[in-house]
């Protein structure tokens, strides 16, 4: 009787361990896989949210880089000091503007792939604004503060750059903006790192914030993987489980 009741407690005591082993999400195999996403303008990282959960989950471990846009390499230099403290090889993300800080970003030997979301993919010796302005996009409704700081008119935010989200969370966007700077968009590209690794993109097609004729155009130029989405420009917000199914197909070329 003893050595059963030994076997009944040992049992208990073990079995809310198990329970809990089977909730945690699984470990990729071999070395661990990272995903650093760089937002774009406009917005801060809070937008990621469903994309890091669903990642996450599946075992990456995800990092969302903080951006100020007061200049292009002060936004490189932050990515890259976030991939410094990777540990193991990383697919690096890119939105809207994000796109032209990881084509510079990622020169580096751990970023194994790249994924752009609606997002600018420009040439070395290009800048963004020079891109934007070759197939300007279906609205331009962008202003201009006397000190270059550049953001979206709060009554037009929801129509232009997230008309698939519901009014209430773009109204909080819109006031809860991020503003990007003249200079950001004027700085020359000095690298661009998806002629050197596999390049991924989500093509919004509905798209008002950035042309989806240039989206189309530069992933073309780049040879890169091309997902189309019916969606705006916020579309890894309205389809997180599209977007992170792309940076899981860029994920799986990583050794």
């Amino acid at each position: 009787m003893r050595v059963l009741s030994s076997l009944v407690i040992a049992m208990a005591l073990t079995a809310p361990m198990l329970a809990s082993a089977a909730e945690k999400p699984q470990t990729l195999p071999g070395t661990g896989k990272n995903v650093v996403i760089v937002p774009g303008s406009f917005v801060d990282g809070s937008g990621w949210r469903v994309v890091h959960d669903i990642l996450s989950h599946k075992g990456y471990k995800v990092t969302v880089v903080h951006q100020g846009h007061e200049s292009l390499a002060a936004d490189v230099a932050e990515a890259r000091e976030v991939l410094e403290q990777q540990v193991g090889p990383v697919v690096l993300v890119g939105h809207s503007s994000g796109g032209g800080v990881i084509s510079i970003a990622g020169d580096r030997g751990k970023v194994r792939a790249l994924v752009y979301v609606s997002a600018l993919q420009p040439e070395v010796g290009e800048n963004m604004s020079q891109l934007l302005n070759s197939m300007p996009a279906p609205s331009n409704d962008i202003k201009q503060s006397r000190d270059g700081h550049l953001f979206v008119d709060r009554s037009k935010f929801h129509d232009d750059f997230a008309a698939d989200l519901t009014t209430n969370r773009t109204d909080f966007m819109a006031a809860s903006q991020v503003p990007a700077t003249t200079a950001l968009f004027g700085g020359t590209v000095w690298d661009a790192a998806w002629h050197k690794k596999p390049t991924y993109a989500v093509l919004s097609t509905e798209d008002r914030a950035l042309s989806p004729d240039l989206q189309r155009w530069m992933y073309k130029r780049a040879g890169s993987k091309v997902t189309e989405l019916k969606g705006s420009h916020s579309v890894y917000i309205s389809q997180p489980e599209a977007v992170a199914k792309v940076i899981e197909d860029a994920a799986s070329v990583i050794n």
